[in-house]
């Protein structure tokens, strides 16, 4: 198989994003749903260690991870320390005011638990949430502020998870992320530059977020040492409190009192929605693939369904024998994806809502089925939803998901591991900061039209309710049970393709976690092939029209971080097109 130096421009220019321009607050001039910021291309090789490993969006955050288990901590612990972390130094993509998905392999008793820490409707809202005049709400005119605000649920999320896998105390955990929010750190280039163009249109306007995001009227600089000593005292006692100090009490009063005050779009949060949080523990997503067992979450994530049901379609395919950057593969990946999406558009929303089990989806005999419309020579169509279910009365839904997550991956001195995807949503999430950490804007993940053509929207806002995510934290296992691969990655509705097209990359054409990670992106939606800006597949722009597809070149902002484990060491990866670092001993 050809093999080619992917992407091995040192560095790319600085493009201005390319899924939102405003004028005047809510003034949209571009497409809603396309990546955030580019903010540059860095070539990284492979990290290999023997011991343990971590890999996380920011160097402040996997040197924390790692000094948790330099201290004998287990990959749950060094997961709330890297959480923590996150929230000060990446603020603009996850952090204790948003959700995360959380996997945990369990190596000694070859288990893996899966933590379903996704934020929730407070009990006030309905379907109509986003409804104004009798029309849905622009998702603009939505995301910004109180309406959009979720309960909160990472935190508590790893605290159950952390009481159940951890060894070191829970208090522990914290110390790196308080010492370095009262001390300082510097402000990474993406941050700085993602705060320099100003394109959050609620950023600006609340007070708190303001004064920290653009002292003295100016957007941070990158470099500068930034205090957030709100935020180390909000982690200090949740470091001695526990979930209950976020949920419960004084911290708890000044969410709400945020939300339901909020200048723009106020919303209906009470102490009783925070301090009834509970996170979910659900099987995971299992199925084999060319003799690997894939596994992720279950809805309302559906990147366990959707990753699954991808390979799945294509495994009648040799892959090993095309190119990764060829017409063939893009044309037939881009088919299995769209039937992916247009699966998920229609039946994937929170499962303990709906009386769709995700076990149909993922049938074997069902994807063989998808798969028979999927041919090299085929002329490319969009997709309709397949028939897992002999009586689905329900429609097709609309959500907008942007890529402002992270991901970690994390392996252990004993073999447990951590896969975690953690998310506030839009960048900067609602703009409402809280004692130093931003709170989320989740709700806009859900359908803002309950109803379409009088049947009901899966994913529509109801009360206590998950929104849908394509947040697809994924492990992989050999055929005796062995883990072999820990991978997620941010991106939006995205993430699934991304982490789909990355174990292709390690599984059917033998590259390392690092190469596969590098590859140049293909994305389809069910909408349009999106060929990554930049890189050798922009060629295959005029051969993939010929066979019927719609083709976008722009920039694909993966964030992937995944571990290979090898029987004598682990191999790193951390996306070039981000500031993430693998590091271990």
């Amino acid at each position: 198989m050809r093999r080619s130096a992917y992407m091995s421009t040192s560095v790319l220019s600085l493009v201005l994003i390319s899924f939102l321009s405003f004028g005047a607050f809510g003034k949209q001039t571009r497409e809603v749903g396309e990546p955030e910021a580019a903010t540059g291309f860095s070539v990284k090789k492979a990290f290999e260690a023997k011991e343990y490993m971590v890999v996380a969006a920011n160097p402040y955050a996997s040197w924390a991870g790692k000094n948790v288990i330099e201290k004998g901590g287990s990959a749950i612990d060094a997961a709330v320390a890297v959480q923590s972390m996150l929230s000060l130094v990446e603020p603009q993509s996850s952090g204790i005011g948003g959700g995360a998905f959380i996997l945990y392999w369990d190596n000694k008793n070859k288990v893996l638990h899966t933590y379903d820490g996704r934020e929730t409707a407070p009990k006030a809202v309905n379907a109509h949430w986003f409804i104004e005049g009798n029309k849905p709400m622009r998702w603009l005119d939505a995301v910004v502020g109180g309406k959009s605000v979720g309960v909160p649920g990472a935190v508590k999320a790893l605290e159950l998870a952390q009481s159940e896998f951890g060894r070191l105390p829970w208090r522990t955990l914290f110390d790196d992320s308080i010492k370095t929010a009262e001390e300082g750190f510097k402000v990474s280039p993406r941050l700085a530059k993602l705060v320099a163009l100003d394109y959050h249109p609620g950023l600006k306007q609340f007070p708190s977020s303001a004064t920290y995001f653009f002292p003295a009227g100016e957007p941070l600089k990158e470099g500068t040492i930034k205090r957030n000593k709100k935020l180390a005292k909000t982690l200090q006692g949740i470091a001695e409190e526990g979930s209950d100090y976020l949920l419960k009490g004084e911290v708890a009063q000044k969410i709400v009192d945020a939300v339901n005050s909020a200048q723009i779009n106020p919303g209906s949060m009470t102490l009783e929605d925070l301090a009834s949080y509970q996170p979910v523990k659900r099987e995971p997503v299992c199925g084999l693939y060319r003799e690997k067992r894939i596994c992720g979450m279950a809805p309302p994530s559906s990147g366990g369904v959707n990753v699954y049901q991808i390979l799945k379609m294509l495994e009648k395919f040799d892959l090993s024998e095309i190119s990764p950057e060829s017409v063939e593969f893009a044309h037939l990946y881009s088919q299995a994806s769209a039937m992916s999406y247009a699966d998920r558009d229609k039946f994937i929303a929170d499962s303990d809502f709906t009386n769709l089990p995700f076990a149909a989806m993922i049938n074997t005999a069902y994807l063989e089925r998808r798969a028979e419309n999927i041919a090299v020579d085929k002329h490319w169509q969009r997709a309709r939803a397949g028939k897992p279910y002999a009586d689905a009365n329900v429609a097709i839904g609309s959500a907008f998901e942007l890529p402002n997550t992270s991901h970690v991956s994390i392996v252990d001195k004993e073999g447990n591991a951590v896969s975690m995807t953690t998310s506030i949503e839009f960048m900067f999430g609602s703009g409402i900061m809280v004692d130093g950490f931003l709170l989320n804007n989740q709700l806009t993940d859900f359908s803002f039209s309950p109803t379409r053509n009088r049947y009901p929207v899966p994913n529509r806002v109801e009360s206590g309710k998950r929104p849908r995510s394509a947040m697809s934290p994924t492990m992989v296992f050999d055929k005796k049970g062995n883990l072999e691969v820990v991978v997620g990655s941010p991106g939006g509705s995205r993430i699934v393709s991304y982490v789909a097209q990355t174990l292709i990359g390690i599984i059917d054409f033998g590259l390392d976690v690092q190469q596969a990670i590098n590859l140049p992106k293909i994305t389809n939606r069910n909408d349009y092939t999106a060929l990554e800006k930049g890189t050798a597949i922009t060629a295959l722009e005029e051969p993939l029209k010929a066979l019927g597809h719609k083709v976008k070149i722009i920039d694909l902002n993966s964030g992937l971080h995944g571990i290979q484990v090898k029987s004598d060491k682990l191999i790193g990866g951390a996306d070039p097109r981000r500031e993430g670092i693998a590091v271990g001993r």
